[in-house]
């Protein structure tokens, strides 16, 4: 059994196959002009009906099409009502295609549920997926502090804390724009913050797992304004997100003792938090499974179909 997993986020265009063992995920970051911050909706559908296609030519040319029994999509970024953004409508159209072409089930999944799915593939540790924890989606759009439950052959996310106002990734690329750095900021910071030898950091208020970054970007701006280092900057701005991070990560496993901490989506790629994480004790990604990729969503997939 094989399936087809397919993400059409925001961020990027992917698509994966997954046979319950290993798989193969193809993806391509959107354009982004220089200097902006991210795409606009009919921008990103455009992208993606450009990207597609040629991503599933380059994955279907080596593997066998008859052996794929499910085609699986993310649908909506998470998976609450209400929850929209138009340019999931592309993977779904395409996955649609693929169904009725292959005459296999459509799974429709949220790209939230596929983050914390590629996440558990990817550190092994899938058992998860049967048992109560908690999990950081945090991404470029998205900082949120989930209980993550099983739900039949799935998972049920339901958010416990994270920012108010702007994400981590949001931050992360604001300051990337401050330092003239490429969009999306987060590997450029990362590289940044590791020559840096300062530990100055502005300590988030953090209530109940909730807090704010709003204010963080002030701290940035007037730190880089009083400093004029690039190093120092992305390293200050680092400490104080994943300071908020660690507060509220703390507040959870307190609330919910026994449960193990999971940190998914782009953000967590980066080493700062991964190091500063520590005692958590937690459960990371491959770091080219932590930005949006379509393998979670083949995961879900293929667990859809098992007997």
């Amino acid at each position: 059994m094989s399936v087809i997993g397919i993400d059409t986020s925001n961020y990027t265009t992917s698509i994966a196959f997954f046979d319950g063992a290993g798989g193969e995920n193809c993806s391509k970051l959107l354009p982004v002009k220089a200097g902006e911050l991210g795409l606009r909706q009919s921008d990103a559908v455009f992208a993606h009906i450009k990207s597609l296609p040629e991503l599933s030519g380059r994955l279907f040319s080596h593997i066998e099409a008859r052996n794929i029994t499910a085609v699986g999509v993310s649908t909506r970024p998470r998976n609450v009502e209400g929850s929209y953004m138009p340019c999931f409508m592309v993977g779904y159209s395409h996955g649609k295609l693929l169904s009725e072409a292959l005459g296999v089930p459509l799974i429709a999944v949220s790209h939230q549920e596929g983050h914390v799915a590629a996440s558990l593939w990817s550190a092994g540790h899938l058992e998860l997926m049967n048992e109560p924890h908690l999990a950081w989606h945090l991404s470029g759009g998205t900082t949120e502090l989930l209980l993550v439950e099983p739900e039949g052959k799935s998972v049920k996310c339901t958010r416990i804390g994270g920012t108010t106002d702007i994400s981590a990734g949001q931050l992360i690329d604001r300051t990337g724009q401050l330092l003239n750095l490429p969009f999306p900021s987060g590997k450029h910071l990362d590289a940044l913050s590791k020559e840096a030898q300062g530990r100055e950091v502005f300590k988030v208020k953090c209530t109940n797992g909730e807090f704010s970054l709003s204010g963080v970007q002030n701290k940035v701006q007037q730190f880089h304004s009083a400093h004029g280092d690039a190093d120092e900057t992305a390293a200050y701005a680092l400490r104080c997100v994943i300071g908020a991070v660690c507060t509220a990560t703390a507040q959870a496993m307190k609330a919910y003792p026994g449960c193990r901490v999971v940190f998914s989506g782009g953000v967590s790629a980066n080493a700062m938090l991964r190091e500063l994480t520590k005692p958590f004790d937690p459960i990371f990604s491959q770091p080219q499974f932590s930005t949006d990729n379509a393998m979670g969503v083949a995961v879900l997939a293929y667990r859809a179909m098992e007997g």
